[in-house]
């Protein structure tokens, strides 16, 4: 239990970082003491690392994310995929995001389209970007239930001010006249303005078909393609892969899916 005054006001004050380097540093040998410019200077350091850390685990639960632990660091370039490991650690610095640029991650189910973009939205998050991830069906579905209630403004506001949006499933199915003017005014708030992922296992040259009116397919196109980064993993599926280890192994390691 705290009886320190200044322990009592740091927790209060909800300082956490700052009291429990205090606390260790009322611990030293005191042979070891440090001047009041060092104590200062090494409390502030602990508190702005314990903000960072809450701000990060924050992001990551807001985000909703499939794989929430997927990150570039797992990332199994080993594996016959066609990951090209320049790229993908070229893009892990996070240049692509401050330049409101995209990634579209394309491949046959059980590739890894998905984990690998959990991985890119982990990433983001530990350079305090915000994220959210969402499947496209949820997506449609949300937009239709928000227009019936009129939230849809705020729906679309609150999508285009996240600075990392992952669309995972795109072109799974053709779209209604309604969907495609609900993506297109969601991209329309978006472009340039913030980054996306798309993962699809439909190659990007289908793309303008599965919109299916040419005129809203283009202005769609092209917010999100000529400016985005490109992604095309091939080989079998994982999950197959998996399924196989299980047969003979005991262990279940997380594996890279789509």
């Amino acid at each position: 239990m705290l009886t320190h005054p200044t322990l009592d006001q740091m927790a209060a004050l909800g300082l956490t970082g700052m009291l429990e380097a205090w606390k260790a540093l009322g611990e030293q040998d005191p042979d070891q003491t440090l001047d009041r410019n060092e104590w200062l200077g090494l409390m502030l350091d602990r508190e702005t690392a314990a903000r960072a850390d809450k701000r990060f685990a924050n992001r990551l639960r807001n985000a909703r994310m499939r794989f929430p632990n997927a990150c570039i660091e797992d990332i199994d370039f080993a594996a016959s995929r066609g990951l090209d490991r320049r790229q993908i650690l070229s893009l892990a610095q996070g240049d692509w995001i401050r330049a409101r640029e995209q990634i579209i991650l394309t491949g046959q189910t059980g590739t890894g389209k998905t984990w690998l973009a959990c991985a890119f939205a982990h990433q983001a998050a530990r350079f305090d970007h915000s994220v959210s991830y969402i499947r496209m069906p949820r997506l449609f579905e949300d937009m239709a239930m928000a227009r019936l209630d009129g939230r849809f403004p705020r729906l679309v506001d609150k999508l285009a001010r996240v600075q990392l949006l992952v669309l995972d499933d795109w072109g799974t199915h053709g779209l209604t006249d309604q969907q495609r003017l609900d993506l297109l005014e969601l991209f329309e708030e978006r472009y340039q303005r913030r980054s996306t992922i798309i993962t699809a296992q439909l190659p990007v040259s289908g793309w303008h078909d599965m919109i299916g009116e040419p005129t809203i397919a283009d202005a769609i196109l092209d917010r999100i393609v000529h400016n985005a980064h490109r992604i095309e993993l091939k080989g079998e599926s994982m999950r197959r892969k998996d399924r196989t280890q299980n047969l003979t192994s005991a262990e279940n390691p997380e594996t890279m899916e789509a």
